[in-house]
């Protein structure tokens, strides 16, 4: 994140780094600059006039006199990218009064270095001249710190021994001198030359005059004769004008016919080849290859349509054949099933009781072999019981069961089988 700077035209805003770690600088005047927090430095420097009192005191000249020089200069901070950015070098972080005191330093240095070129006469008598030269020998300096000199005037020049006082006096007497006899001079001149520039003035005022009347009817002659031709020559040059005028808008009209007919003619041959260059591209981009590309398309419909017609067929086919040999197998196995069933019925209806039981004698070993079936794999089997008589007992019990079981599954009652019953009731048998 960041905050946004805003600055007058005033004073510059300088903003230093940037999110990408950057070390350029960005100046602002009269306007806003974005800052990130953290990364970017915000510094300002004053874009105001400055003014600045440049003093050499007691400084020798080029005849050794000792002056005192006082001045005033308008400077300030230039805005210019590349300058601003020297000022910033320079003065960046500076207060205004530390910025006064490093160009006031350069100004008084060139001021002090001319004073002593120059005669205490040069530098009394056009003082313009002196400050113009000290201007142009200080600007390279501080333009070089991005200073910019507005104005450069001399305020004052002086002296401890009354040189200055001296020269003037003596210059002032001199000029008055000359000021007297001049105007003396003047005013004896003055009176003559007076007096023949009235004399003068009348004589050639009366000769204008004459010379004026003379022109004025010389002129109204020569105007009435000049207009007469000039009349005369304009309706002439009319009259040719617009007769040629008409005969070359005749050949120009002419001569465009014929252009218009050979236009024409040379856009009907063009028209031509271009409706033949036409069908041609016509014919070789989209008439031939739509042709091509509808034979291709009938082909793949073709053979898109074939293939869906036998793939269709064979489908069916595999389909009817599937069906009737499933039907085929069910017939038969149901035939079959039936035919099982039926002698099956059959015999049992021959069969007798005796039959029956027979049959069910039969399964016993079966039925024994698939109860005993967990007891195979069974190692021995201890039977814990403290009476001798109790493996007789459980015996018994699983005779007794065995009849109750066999009936559940076959319908056949074992009890009824006289010689079961021998066997499940030995004490019957005993009895007997």
């Amino acid at each position: 994140m960041g905050n946004c700077h805003t600055v007058g035209p005033n004073e510059a805003l300088v903003v230093s780094g940037g999110c990408c770690g950057s070390d350029q600088k960005t100046y602002v005047v009269g306007g806003w600059a974005w800052a990130w927090w953290l990364i970017s430095d915000i510094q300002r420097i004053t874009l105001e006039i400055m003014t600045l009192q440049p003093k050499c005191e007691d400084v020798e000249t080029a005849e050794g006199v000792a002056l005192t020089v006082t001045g005033v200069a308008q400077v300030k901070v230039m805005t210019e990218n590349e300058l601003l950015g020297y000022a910033c070098e320079q003065f960046l972080g500076k207060s205004v009064v530390e910025i006064k005191s490093v160009i006031l330093q350069t100004l008084e240095g060139h001021l002090r270095a001319i004073l002593g070129t120059l005669t205490v006469e040069q530098i009394y008598q056009d003082r313009d001249k002196f400050a113009s030269l000290v201007r142009e020998v200080a600007s390279p300096d501080v333009g070089r710190m991005g200073i910019e000199i507005l104005s450069f005037t001399i305020k004052d020049v002086y002296d401890k021994v009354d040189y200055l006082s001296s020269l003037g006096k003596t210059q002032t007497a001199a000029v008055q001198r000359d000021a007297d006899i001049g105007v003396a001079e003047a005013e004896r001149d003055a009176g003559i030359r007076e007096a023949e520039c009235k004399r003068e003035m009348m004589d050639v005022k009366f000769l204008a005059d004459t010379k004026m009347a003379d022109s004025k009817r010389e002129l109204e002659m020569q105007k009435a004769s000049f207009n007469q031709e000039v009349n005369t020559k304009k309706a002439e040059a009319q009259l040719a004008y617009e007769l040629q005028a008409a005969k070359e808008q005749q050949k120009i009209r002419l001569e465009e016919i014929e252009i218009e007919v050979v236009q024409r003619k040379k856009q009907i041959i063009i028209e031509d080849k271009e409706i033949t260059r036409t069908e041609k591209e016509l014919t070789a981009t989209v008439k031939r290859p739509a042709e091509a590309e509808a034979y291709k398309m009938q082909q793949l419909a073709e053979g898109r349509k074939i293939k869906a017609v036998l793939t269709a067929q064979a489908e069916a086919d595999k389909i009817r054949l599937i069906g009737e040999a499933e039907a085929s197998s069910i017939e038969v196995i149901g035939k079959a099933e039936a035919l099982r069933m039926k002698l099956k019925a059959e015999a049992y209806q021959q069969y007798g009781e005796a039959a029956k039981t027979a049959l069910v004698l039969e399964a016993l070993p079966m039925i024994a072999s698939a109860v005993a079936a967990p007891l195979a794999r069974t190692g021995e089997i201890v039977i814990l019981s403290g009476e001798g008589s109790r493996v007789t007992g459980e015996l018994n019990r699983l005779l007794a069961e065995l009849p109750v079981s066999v009936n559940a599954l076959t319908g056949v009652d074992l009890t009824k089988i006289p010689m079961l019953q021998k066997l499940m009731n030995p004490q019957s048998q005993t009895a007997i």
